[in-house]
């Protein structure tokens, strides 16, 4: 009798335990907070952040004809202007301190799978085009939710902080009748700007000249490289898409980092590099925004010396909507001339005057 009550015990232990498991899973795979299976339900709130976990569901099931990409350059992106601006339908996939290599990746994936993208605004990190071009800056990614294999998405439906984070957040979000994350909202940031906020992140002491501040065989190597892997090898899949790509406009004060580590030739050569390689491709439209120094020389604009506000997000959009900055075969090196003249000569001590005088 007690063997038999021990069983029965066991037995229901087991049918407990499974149907527990069974219940994570259909609450995983039903709220599917990433958006892994299907697209998300109009009756459910979605708090739509981790853009590692969330980009590639927005490939794989939002509905849209057009794609923001980038780094945190591209976080600040409102679709809803781009489409007022450029008759599009998009969506914003970014990724925080991507390397070109990941942000390929994930483009090509949300490509593939979608036969009607028409428009791709690609923000092209200016600092990376002298980078390795499988530069990765961290070690680990959630591939399981890149891939169409369902035995690794146990990684997924069994994931303590997807299933606390991820499915509890949105159906608590619903049951209060919260609203969905919107995508203008989506990795977007606020952050306080000016040149004081600026020099908490840099420090013109530590900028001393380089030693490799050439341009030779393994620079242009590693720029073409770098652009024929992870732009236009993708570009030239896509004839029908049209890549609307910009160098980011980083502040003057990153400028002032080359003036002082003696690299702009070396910078702007790979520039010019890249740039003779784009303006080949039929389908790209290659836009250059550092002629705009109301912008790139006005610090308020900026948090670190990269990193700028929603409102010149804004402007580059309307920027590309008036075809201001496009580069062509015609006008490319005479732009970089004049571009290369003016941040060599730039007076960069006096930016630093008003922090002298306070």
């Amino acid at each position: 009798m007690e063997q038999q009550a021990a069983r029965k015990w066991f037995k229901k232990c087991i049918w407990m335990i499974v149907s527990l498991l069974l219940l994570i899973v259909f609450a995983v795979v039903f709220v599917d907070p990433y958006f892994h299976y299907h697209k998300p339900f109009s009756f459910m709130s979605y708090r739509l952040y981790e853009e590692r976990y969330t980009n590639d569901g927005i490939g794989r099931h939002f509905d849209y004809d057009a794609i923001i990409t980038g780094t945190s350059m591209s976080q600040n992106f409102r679709p809803s202007e781009m489409d007022a601006l450029l008759g599009t339908k998009s969506v914003k996939m970014p990724l925080s301190g991507a390397g070109y290599q990941e942000l390929s990746e994930n483009l090509e994936r949300a490509l593939e799978r979608n036969g009607h993208v028409k428009t791709v605004l690609w923000a092209i990190d200016y600092n990376g085009l002298l980078r390795a071009y499988d530069w990765e800056k961290y070690e680990e990614y959630p591939d399981y939710l890149y891939d169409n294999n369902p035995f690794n998405d146990v990684s997924y439906v069994f994931n303590k902080s997807i299933f606390y984070h991820g499915v509890m957040s949105n159906v608590i979000m619903t049951l209060l009748g919260q609203p969905s994350t919107t995508m203008d909202e989506y990795s977007a940031w606020v952050n306080e700007t000016g040149l004081r906020h600026i020099m908490f992140s840099y420090s013109r002491e530590d900028q001393k000249p380089s030693e490799e501040n050439g341009f030779g065989e393994r620079e242009y190597e590693m720029v073409t490289q770098t652009v024929q892997k992870n732009i236009i090898d993708v570009v030239n899949q896509y004839p029908d898409t049209e890549f609307i790509l910009f160098y980011t406009p980083y502040s003057i004060c990153y400028w002032d980092a080359l003036n002082l580590q003696e690299i702009i030739v070396q910078q702007t050569e790979a520039e010019r590099t890249a740039t003779e390689m784009l303006l080949k491709c039929p389908n790209v439209k290659l836009y250059n925004f550092f002629d705009q120094h109301d912008v790139i020389c006005n610090t308020d604009y900026y948090n670190d010396t990269a990193h700028y506000s929603a409102e010149v997000n804004s402007m580059i959009l309307n920027w590309i909507a008036g075809n201001v900055g496009l580069l062509t075969e015609e006008n490319y090196l005479q732009r970089l001339s004049e571009e290369r003249d003016f941040y060599m000569n730039y007076d960069y001590d006096s930016i630093y005057l008003k922090l002298e005088a306070e």
